[in-house]
């Protein structure tokens, strides 16, 4: 989200002005949604000469030049909030208890409060803008039970308007929660403004009319159970009358009304076209591609070239669309790559290829350290689960070992290679962190708050800080081989493996500093049984279950910016065949197909998940940007076509590159076209 305290010149000079320039298009475009609304209002096929003049008229009448200025401050508001509220990365949450604390989250109760109120001034407008019976609040009394004819009764309709108004806001609010509107992705395939502009047209005008056909039904239904309560209220606070003589619009004889249902509907469509139009104009002027010098003419503007760009985390947008513009210029210009692939002067170092190389490695060192934290979270969750189900012969021999302080080695002989976890790997050799701004903040099943401690323990075995640490593991616990990455780093550069028998550390029991006092294993015991009395409890479990696909949809929800580093750094690299006159890129090839390749294989891992490999349904009625679902599969496929472009411009050049026997044996397959 954009944050107004954050004193970026990109923000100031380039996010801002690109938001005005779609509010004011919003703006422009109000009057001709504004006479298809009156046109459409007035409509009346058996009187077409009458229905034409009649709109005509409305046009230029004082109340629809009035609504036409309330609705430019209206488009101001909404637009305004897109540039609040907009995000690059998407926010998923992974259980619906972190959804429906999205939903009670004050900023959000403020949204949905403002929209509400615009909501209800935008029916305003449409109800004066259609007249008849929708013009006023109050109405004289055709029959009270007073008998007074001077008496103000109110006028339902009006009322039922401007309640639909405010609860369209309301959902559109929600909805917008959801499915995440605020989201702003980037095409694939770079378009002009209008031409994307009027592609994207017929899918408002249809999301439009089907939302608001769904939120008219929800609202109605409301109104039937729970109308009267608003319209006492109305008439105790305004001292007015209800008019005996006219059916309740809370009955069905009230609300079966063809006419009603029809000005409803098409203000609601009104009101959703309006505000769909300003996100959609904000969207494409946001994500227009931006491009970055490579070099700085003057000294003052070395804080603005793509280098020095790439290495910043905030804000998030101008990282993305630096991003973009490397992709873009090492497919499409061949005079900006030999910039990068320049030597400075003096001292002839290549500064711009070191940068912008090691950004793009530290953001694919990142996504692997994510995916091999995620796998071995699932893996000892599941190792835990199965631990707990092995017979009470085994809970009470482990019990009394541990009560002891000593405890069985298995029987087994054990590995000669001393096995490292993944992530201690990672943590060693990647670059990037994982507290990265890139970074999606992921909860993994351990940290639900219905875990047993023994799932934490087992992952508190790879923390130094753990008393835990190095500490022989369980034989259900220990790991079945290694991997790609669980050989030592000496033997991945070598490409030889250790022969000698790794050293067993001895079991001691924890000093008595650390032990628990006995007011704290107390607390930590009734802990554990109120955990493990909610757990039962259906309703709580159906709260805080995972999201079949949202985990795996918050690995990669960042992702667009890992799948322009892949494409910028597997084009330079294969531009470089040709172009690189220093053999700038030679020096980090190395480096570059040892992280595609490790990353390769922990995308493999985490599709063998489940739910991972599913594809989710796309909404057809929604403006909801949905592309963020299926970035994992972007992810695999251009990791894929990355590796391959190499490998076919290097060909069996390759062979002399520096690499682990695993990797090197996995790039072979590359190379034969087997993978």
């Amino acid at each position: 989200m954009l944050s107004f305290k954050h004193n970026s010149w990109f923000i100031r000079k380039v996010v801002c002005w690109r938001a005005v320039a779609s509010i004011a298009w919003s703006v422009l475009l109000m009057p001709i949604t504004t006479a298809l609304f009156v046109f459409l209002s007035r409509f009346n096929l058996l009187h077409p000469i009458q229905w034409i003049s009649d709109s005509l008229a409305l046009l230029t009448a004082s109340s629809t030049i009035f609504s036409l200025v309330l609705l430019s401050g209206v488009v101001l508001v909404i637009g305004f909030f897109n540039l609040e509220s907009y995000t690059v990365v998407p926010c998923i949450p992974c259980t619906r208890i972190a959804l429906l604390g999205k939903v009670l989250h004050p900023r959000q109760c403020m949204h949905s409060l403002v929209h509400s109120s615009v909501g209800m001034l935008v029916s305003w407008c449409a109800a004066i803008t259609i007249g008849g019976r929708y013009r006023t609040l109050g109405s004289p009394c055709i029959q009270t039970e007073s008998g007074d004819p001077s008496q103000m009764c109110l006028n339902e309709y009006h009322l039922l308007m401007l309640l639909s108004g405010a609860f369209m806001g309301y959902s559109h609010s929600l909805l917008g929660l959801v499915y995440n509107m605020n989201y702003v992705s980037f095409p694939v395939i770079q378009q002009y403004k209008y031409l994307w502009f009027k592609g994207s047209l017929p899918l408002v005008v249809k999301c439009s009319a089907v939302q608001s056909m769904y939120a008219l039904r929800n609202y109605l239904v409301l109104y039937f159970f729970f109308g009267h309560a608003p319209k006492t209220w109305i008439c105790r606070t305004l001292n007015l009358q209800e008019d005996s003589s006219l059916h309740g619009l809370d009955t069905l004889a009230g609300l079966l009304d063809l006419s009603l249902l029809y000005h409803l509907w098409i203000s609601g469509t009104f009101l959703l076209f309006t505000w769909f139009i300003t996100v959609l104009l904000f969207r494409v002027y946001v994500s227009e591609m931006y491009s970055f010098p490579v070099q700085p003419s003057f000294a003052e503007e070395a804080e603005e070239c793509l280098p020095k760009i790439l290495t910043c985390k905030e804000p998030a947008i101008m990282k993305f669309l630096a991003l973009q513009d490397l992709s873009l210029l090492s497919q499409h210009s061949a005079t900006r790559r030999l910039e990068v692939f320049s030597l400075s002067q003096p001292g002839g170092h290549p500064h711009n290829w070191n940068a912008i190389s090691k950004e793009c490695l530290s953001l694919l060192a990142e996504l692997t350290q994510r995916l091999v934290a995620h796998h071995d979270a699932v893996a000892s969750n599941g190792r835990a689960k199965s631990q707990s189900n092995s017979g009470s012969e085994t809970k009470s021999g482990s019990w009394s070992s541990v009560s002891s302080g000593a405890v069985d080695l298995p029987k087994t002989p054990l590995p000669s290679i001393h096995l490292k976890t993944p992530g201690s790997v990672f943590l060693r050799s990647s670059v990037g962190t994982l507290h990265s701004p890139l970074t999606i903040p992921f909860t993994p099943d351990l940290d639900s708050p219905f875990s047993s401690p023994s799932i934490r323990r087992l992952t508190a075995l790879q923390e130094p800080n753990s008393p835990w640490f190095n500490a022989v593991q369980s034989p259900h616990v220990m790991r079945k081989g290694a991997k790609l990455w669980s050989a030592s780093t000496d033997s991945q550069s070598n490409g030889s493996t250790a022969t000698s028998p790794a050293p067993v550390p001895a079991v001691s029991p924890p000093p008595a500093s650390q032990k628990p006092s006995f007011l704290a294993q107390w607390l930590q015991n009734r802990k554990e049984q109120v955990k493990s009395f909610m757990a039962k409890r259906v309703l709580v479990m159906y709260l805080f279950n995972k999201l079949p696909e949202a985990t795996s949809q918050s690995l990669f929800a960042d992702s667009q910016a890992h799948i322009w580093a892949l494409e910028g750094l597997s084009h330079l690299v294969a531009a470089s065949y040709s172009e690189d006159r220093f053999g700038v890129v030679q020096t980090t090839l190395p480096s570059i197909l040892n992280t595609m390749l490790v990353l390769q294989e922990a995308v493999d891992r985490h599709f063998k998940l489940p739910h991972a490999s599913s594809k989710p349904l796309r909404s057809t009625c929604s403006m909801g940007d949905s592309s963020y679902k299926t970035l994992r599969f972007s992810v695999r496929a251009a990791l894929k076509t990355s590796i391959y472009r190499i490998t076919k411009t290097f060909g069996e050049h390759l062979n002399a590159v520096q690499m682990s026997a695993d990797h090197r044996k996995r790039l072979q397959q590359f190379l034969e076209y087997k993978e």
